[in-house]
């Protein structure tokens, strides 16, 4: 995300009528909940698959031999090497002899494109960052194989019933969340004089013309997110019209966060754009990869546009190597991964019982509350929204 282009600070990842529509809002840091009171007891736990010293023992019906390495799938903001996060991962190969293995798939819609593709026969064995935008969609393509991870089904590791109740037969596992907001360079508005915006509306006011870059919504999962707080915001009659005032207004779309952040955003890449579409947790980035130190955020975050996004992780069918990627799900969850993944991807980790760091509650943009749809809403509609909208938008 930023000016200093920092490792793909996000590697970044951190890389959305009414009632009767099915929207829910998400007030505070809490997510809409789906009142369900089932478990994922459907899906097999580790308790009930074979670990990894099992494997091909007798212990299971699975006949594959032990791997030593499995291949984790995620999307092109994750870091790669030479981080605290690749440190764990190696802790988790250390201890368990399962090299891990990263293969970047792209942005995550197009990372789960092909994996949507290769169903049944993936290219790797564990997939990270599916968010809640496009869940459902990997769950139609049975891209993973329910799983769930060890410290949840016995209750040792906390995560928040919200989350899970996203995944109630073990579809997936939730890793992380944030928010998907509006940015704006601080200091450009203030040698200009000019007050940022502070909604929707004012995003497709003329005072703001010329100012706001968006990813696109079929290849980019926060140019989704962004849309789908379009849709909670105006409703499924209204959204339309908001994205052609946006459209004269000049707003800009390049097809990845990376693109928009980094090249077209004035902070981060010198771009002409002082808006960008990108997450709550942008600014403590910013100060934290500062070069020179800094003390202050120079990016703000529009809190009225900001839309809850949710990553998962899973085991992905078919995989050569079952029983070592339940265990890597199992690691990735754990106290120890999830306490790297604020100051690396910066998001909220799932675990509940990870202490963030303090400069990340600095300064990350925690909103009052976070629009959000009904998964199943966003099942049924997501395609026709992404076609509506190329359409409009893209022509």
């Amino acid at each position: 995300m930023s000016e200093k282009p920092v490792s793909g600070h996000f590697a970044h990842r951190w890389g959305t009528r009414r009632a009767a529509l099915g929207i829910v809002v998400a007030l505070g840091a809490g997510l809409a909940a789906c009142g369900s009171d089932d478990s994922a007891s459907d899906a097999p736990s580790a308790t009930e698959s074979a670990t990894a010293e099992s494997v091909g023992s007798g212990g299971s019906d699975d006949t594959t031999a032990p791997s030593d390495s499995v291949t984790l799938v995620t999307y092109d903001s994750f870091p790669q090497s030479d981080t605290s996060l690749n440190d764990a991962l190696a802790e988790f190969s250390a201890e368990t002899g399962i090299d891990v293995e990263i293969l970047v798939g792209g942005d995550t819609g197009t990372m789960l494109s092909k994996a949507s593709l290769t169903a049944g026969n993936p290219e790797g064995d564990v997939m990270w960052g599916v968010d809640n935008t496009l869940l459902s969609r990997a769950i139609d393509d049975e891209v993973f194989e329910p799983y769930v991870a060890a410290g949840i089904a016995d209750g040792s590791i906390d995560i928040a019933p919200e989350l899970l109740e996203l995944v109630p037969n073990g579809e997936a596992t939730p890793v992380d969340y944030g928010d998907v907001c509006v940015n704006y360079d601080i200091g450009w508005y203030a040698e200009r004089d000019l007050a940022p915006p502070r909604s929707f509306a004012d995003l497709a006011d003329p005072t703001y013309a010329g100012q706001l870059v968006v990813q696109n919504t079929a290849t980019s999962s926060p140019g989704l997110a962004f849309l789908l707080a379009t849709i909670h915001e105006y409703g499924i009659e209204g959204w339309q019209d908001y994205w052609s005032r946006l459209g004269e207004n000049g707003v800009e779309v390049v097809d990845s966060w990376t693109q928009a952040y980094y090249e077209r955003f004035t902070w981060a890449g010198g771009g002409p754009t002082p808006l960008v579409v990108s997450y709550g947790s942008s600014p403590p980035a910013e100060v934290i990869f500062a070069d020179p130190p800094r003390d202050d955020a120079p990016t703000g975050v529009i809190e009225d546009t900001c839309f809850r996004q949710i990553e998962f992780a899973g085991v992905l069918r078919g995989t050569d190597a079952p029983d070592e990627a339940r265990l890597l799900v199992d690691f990735l969850v754990s106290e120890r991964f999830q306490s790297e993944l604020a100051l690396n991807l910066f998001v909220y980790p799932a675990n509940r019982a990870v202490e963030l760091p303090q400069e990340f509650v600095d300064f990350a943009v925690v909103p009052r509350w976070s629009r959000t749809l009904d998964p199943a809403l966003i099942d049924a509609e997501r395609s026709t929204w992404i076609d509506e909208w190329t359409e409009l938008v893209l022509g």
